[in-house]
């Protein structure tokens, strides 16, 4: 009897999308174009559309395409977000932005090849995904100065200086910074705070390198919040270390626990930061959708 060999799998398909007005957009992506094609993948090319005509772009190739590569920053990726968890899409990621903290967050490399090759090795991962008011948020949501940092820093000043414009912009707010009064509502605790700032984390890492918790995971089920609650603001100056460690819980002027859903109410209108994009304000219900999205991630904990 003749031996019957299956056909062979069709190439594995993917709507590749790259913001060239990024930080790192004008580098070339030719050596990560190579490897992923070398990997056997086969990429439909389209002209990535401003933020909001990202996830119409998605949903037009369900059924053509088996996952999305995406080359930006967080705030594209953020642009992404509702389309891939609708789809079922998975997300390959070539980080290309500013900050980068969603692919930091995961372990993907910055080298543009290196990414490439994670993509190409086929692991994926299943992750949390934050929201807020409805809309999603992949790293951190936040009220007050990084909310007022993002509304200072344009797109053009972080392409021109990076981390170097966060730098000198985030000194200009942090001095006229002042504290304001939130309600919190969390697993039956009900508190009353004055803050400079509120962060709501589902990934590890923010605002270029900030830990929102030493222990956080994107994939732990949980988000994980703080409050500033210090009264002056070179007392922020201080914590700067821990807020680098993800230890800033530790502090006596900082509250720390960790939740499912979260409902903030302020006396003023407060913009909302999700992934350095204001998307909308208080009053703001937080919520965790766990496992919501698949990421070709470096081997680890949590891939397969």
């Amino acid at each position: 009897m003749a031996d019957h060999k299956p056909p062979p799998s069709p190439a594995p398909r993917a709507l590749f999308l790259v913001n060239r007005h990024a930080r790192r957009g004008g580098e070339a992506i030719g050596a990560a174009v190579t490897r992923l094609e070398a990997g056997g993948i086969t990429l439909l090319r389209r002209d990535l559309p401003k933020k909001h005509g990202i996830p119409a772009l998605i949903r037009e190739h369900v059924g053509q395409v088996d996952f999305v590569i995406l080359g930006g920053g967080d705030g594209t990726l953020n642009g992404a977000a509702e389309a891939l968890i609708e789809t079922g899409l998975p997300l390959g990621v070539l980080p290309m932005g500013t900050a980068n903290d969603f692919a930091r967050t995961l372990g993907i490399p910055a080298d543009l090849a290196a990414a490439a090759e994670v993509i190409a090795a086929g692991r994926s991962r299943r992750i949390d995904v934050g929201e807020v008011n409805g809309h999603p948020f992949l790293n951190v949501a936040s009220i007050g100065f990084s909310a007022e940092l993002a509304r200072a820093l344009s797109a053009e000043a972080k392409k021109r200086w990076g981390r170097l414009g966060y730098a000198r912009a985030a000194l200009t707010i942090l001095r006229r910074s002042q504290r304001f009064r939130l309600d919190l509502a969390y697993d039956g605790t009900h508190e009353r705070v004055w803050s400079t700032q509120l962060a709501v984390g589902n990934g590890k890492f923010y605002g270029g390198g900030l830990q929102v918790e030493e222990s956080a995971a994107p994939d732990d089920g949980r988000l994980d919040v703080y409050s500033l609650e210090v009264d002056h603001w070179w007392e922020l100056v201080a914590l700067a270390p821990a807020l680098r460690r993800g230890t800033q819980g530790r502090w006596r002027k900082v509250r720390s626990f960790s939740t499912t859903e979260l409902q903030v109410t302020t006396r003023h209108h407060h913009d909302v930061n999700c992934d350095g994009e204001l998307v909308t304000a208080t009053p703001a219900t937080f919520r965790l959708r766990p496992a919501a999205l698949s990421v070709f991630a470096p081997a680890g904990e949590g891939t397969a």
